[in-house]
């Protein structure tokens, strides 16, 4: 168990990068409030104390360096809800055939933002089996309140979409463990923002998802990690996205398909999981490409993920232009 129960890593006042125990007022939860912490001393995933000495908090960074992590994974379509949402967007005239090729319904103009959100790897009964899983690289990761920058290749055709998960963090060596004991293996808990372009997800992508949601600063995440002390059941949290102020996803952790027990198990099933692996968990429903018409997102346009107990990240859609080559 962590000396820490609310961590958090941030530049202080003195300009110097530290992490430390959040120090919130009495009733408050959301770690993007804080404003001081106790500094911490060590190894965050492994020897470590927590001290006296207070810093001022200047601006929140990631929860952990990229130093620490070692792999971003992602689950999809692992709420319920979210499944359904994306059932209904295969009815509008999107099938899948028997050899796993993607037809569309003879008669049937579909849009193709809906087309393109519904072209799935594998069926929504297999997710009921397996989850799905793929992954994020390390450079995707960014802070709380760090802008989702939007390169080029992701500006030429529109698709930009938001999705709110559970972040739950790796504290120690996990092979094959039991779903009963895969709790005791969480360092903490965030939340994060597995930003994806539907149409590098689904077409570009050559049927991996992980293009499309791989960009550089796409996995905004944080504000800060809380761990079991806090946090008894990660099944209960709520969980939501606002876009520019507006509620777009709202709902429980409780409507997952897959829990964080039972995912942890299943992925450490002769596959070591390390201390700083991070496993984004899926989202709910209410996605950009399921509105009618598609909500997505925008230069300028700022995205808000909370998670009940842990808090929130704001972040602000930048397009930026591609670097000259040296």
């Amino acid at each position: 168990m962590p000396a820490f129960s609310r961590l958090v890593q941030f530049i202080a006042k003195d300009s110097r990068k530290y992490y430390g125990e959040a120090i919130l007022p009495p009733g408050v939860t959301d770690l993007s409030k804080v404003t001081q912490a106790h500094v911490i001393k060590g190894n965050i995933l492994g020897n470590h104390e927590v001290t006296e000495q207070i810093a001022d908090v200047k601006r929140l960074l990631a929860p952990l360096s990229r130093d620490y992590v070692r792999t971003v994974r992602c689950l999809g379509l692992n709420y319920e809800q979210h499944a359904k949402e994306v059932i209904a967007l295969q009815r509008t005239g999107v099938r899948r055939h028997a050899n796993s090729k993607i037809v569309r319904h003879a008669h049937t103009k579909v849009p193709s933002a809906l087309r393109k959100h519904a072209l799935t790897t594998c069926s929504i009964s297999q997710r009921a089996a397996y989850p799905n899983t793929q992954y994020k690289p390390i450079t995707s990761l960014t802070g709380p309140f760090d802008n989702i920058t939007i390169p080029e290749p992701a500006q030429e055709v529109e698709g930009v979409d938001y999705e709110c998960e559970l972040v739950a963090v790796i504290g120690k060596k996990a092979s094959n463990v039991p779903e009963s004991k895969a709790l005791e293996y969480v360092l903490g808990y965030a939340v994060g923002n597995d930003v994806s372009h539907r149409e590098w997800q689904f077409k570009r992508g050559g049927g991996q998802w992980s293009l499309g949601k791989g960009f550089d600063r796409w996995a905004p995440w944080g504000p800060g990690l809380v761990t079991s002390r806090i946090i008894k059941d990660p099944q209960a949290l709520n969980i939501s996205t606002k876009v520019n102020g507006e509620t777009v996803q709202q709902s429980s952790t409780k409507d997952m398909i897959f829990s964080v027990a039972q995912t942890i198990a299943f992925l450490s099933q002769g596959t070591t999981l390390l201390p700083g692996d991070l496993i984004f968990t899926g989202t709910p429903q209410g996605v950009g490409s399921g509105k009618k018409p598609p909500l997505w997102l925008k230069d300028g346009d700022v995205v808000e993920v909370g998670l009940e107990g842990v808090g929130t990240c704001v972040n602000k859609v930048e397009h930026v232009k591609s670097r000259p080559k040296l």
